[in-house]
């Protein structure tokens, strides 16, 4: 009977144990899946972020170009403003002594457009 009895549970036992190796190589299955669908995200991920760096240094390359031409046209701003006071306190200083602007020759002036080059 004892006898009978181990082997009821051995058997019991083995059953378990297929049943246990089953699960076991089921978990590992589904372990390797999702370790490979998170390759894949991880993959894409990483494109992703190497796309928005390559966008981002195109954003900057294309800001830093603005940049460069808005300093260029505040620097012509200054000048054509400079030159523009500098008319008007010659126009000032001719409107006080009025009397004597008729004996002054009349001034010429002539327009010579900058030209302006940019790197972009």
């Amino acid at each position: 009977r004892q006898l009978q009895a181990r082997l009821v549970e051995m058997e019991s036992l083995r059953g378990a144990h297929q049943s246990l190796e089953r699960q076991l190589q089921e978990l590992e299955e589904r372990h390797n899946a999702e370790a490979a669908g998170l390759q894949d995200t991880i993959g894409q991920l990483e494109d992703d972020l190497r796309n928005t760096k390559n966008e981002m240094a195109r954003h900057l390359r294309e800001y830093q170009d603005l940049l460069n031409v808005k300093m260029a046209l505040d620097i012509e701003i200054a000048a054509y403003r400079k030159l523009l006071e500098g008319e008007e306190n010659l126009f000032n200083m001719g409107s006080v002594g009025l009397p004597s602007l008729n004996s002054l020759p009349s001034p010429t002036y002539s327009f010579q457009p900058r030209s302006f080059s940019s790197s972009t």
